[in-house]
């Protein structure tokens, strides 16, 4: 399935074709808008000159990395910290996945598995690994079973939470009416 995200069409389609694009974008999706964050993926592709692997990134002069990450305009909100966990991830790719994004859910039987290896990349939380499985299964048809009671409410079907269920600007619009609402539910407690 393409990636249909309110993004640049080559950076749609480079978010398709590429599974470390993919988990690159998820990583960098906090605290900047979704655009940005799933965006920054091809931006880097083209500052470096060439699509980067994960070998290239987790071997990377942190340095280097983190003035590609800062140049105007930044990749992230927080381009030292990104760049730094974007390595991170990198490393952990290498290190337990021959250096393959795809190896996070190649092979994986059950979608406990799947959010159990999600879970366990730097950054990555609770929520933000149930948001990755159902991105992989609602938008990459990665759909080991029980992979969507293992993303939890974001693997409903019909569900408007996450970057998961973007397909169009109508999904667009009701994916940021949830998070206003959960927001101002939060705000309303506090």
């Amino acid at each position: 399935m393409a990636m249909t995200l309110p993004i640049d069409d080559a950076a749609n389609e480079y978010l398709t074709r590429s599974p470390l694009a993919l988990l690159i974008g998820m990583v960098l999706d906090q605290q900047v808008p979704l655009e940005k964050a799933f965006s920054s993926p091809y931006v880097l592709a083209e500052r470096l000159g060439h699509e980067p692997s994960a070998v290239e990134l987790a071997g990377f002069d942190p340095e280097a990395l983190v003035e590609i990450f800062g140049r105007t305009p930044a990749l992230h909100r927080f381009p030292k910290a990104m760049a730094a966990r974007v390595q991170e991830v990198c490393q952990v790719l290498v290190e337990r996945y021959g250096g393959a994004a795809e190896g996070l859910w190649d092979g994986v039987e059950t979608g406990g598995e799947l959010l159990k290896r999600v879970g366990a990349l730097p950054g990555f939380g609770k929520q933000k690994a149930q948001i990755f499985v159902a991105l992989l299964g609602k938008q990459y048809g990665v759909q080991p079973d029980g992979w969507r009671e293992s993303a939890g409410a974001y693997g409903e079907v019909g569900s408007h939470r996450s970057v998961a269920d973007i397909t169009d600007t109508e999904s667009l619009a009701k994916v940021r009416e949830f998070k206003q609402s959960v927001k101002a539910a939060a705000k309303a407690k506090g």
